[in-house]
């Protein structure tokens, strides 16, 4: 087994990643505190292909020198755009005929092993603030909760982590 150079890997070009289809899933950050948790998401979202992120609220925008360290680029191939209200941008993304789901610990979630998306459904996936959460007004305009099931002593995981386990997850479902 030898390990693969980055030349074998057959990376899209940026140019070619901005024309390539994408996944029917954007990603709504509310109240993200740390650039750091905000980069990795955007790099996971260009693994992903995801359609776009909004940052909401005090979320960090590019260029953010933090943002950059660990998004290594997504902030030039993933779009995204900054809206100063939850509530502006959930409306927007339903408008656009997305289905909104926050990924949180609330009353009769779905677990993240059993969303079932529905053919041709797109869907707007939300992330909390790395201490509170997903904000309750939020979680009242979503069509439902998904939650990442835990078996340990803590009872969450770190915003990136979460993003990155529900992004894959929900991808491969649709795939």
């Amino acid at each position: 087994m030898r390990k693969l150079k980055n030349n074998e890997l057959n990376r899209l070009q940026l140019e070619d990643f901005k024309m390539q289809k994408k996944s029917p899933i954007v990603v709504i950050l509310d109240d993200i505190r740390s650039a750091h948790n905000v980069g990795s998401i955007f790099r996971t979202s260009d693994a992903f292909l995801i359609d776009k992120i909004y940052l909401c609220g005090i979320t960090p925008q590019p260029p953010h020198k933090e943002i950059r360290k660990t998004a290594l680029g997504a902030s030039k191939s993933v779009e995204w755009q900054h809206l100063t209200d939850i509530e502006d941008c959930i409306n927007q993304v339903k408008e656009e005929g997305y289905s909104v789901f926050c990924v949180e610990q609330v009353e009769n979630s779905i677990s993240l092993d059993d969303f079932i998306t529905k053919e041709n459904e797109k869907v707007a996936l939300i992330f909390g603030n790395e201490v509170k959460g997903v904000q309750q007004k939020a979680v009242d305009l979503c069509q439902g909760a998904i939650e990442i099931e835990q078996h340990g002593t803590k009872h969450s995981f770190n915003i990136s982590v979460s993003a990155g386990i529900a992004i894959w997850s929900i991808f491969q479902k649709m795939k």
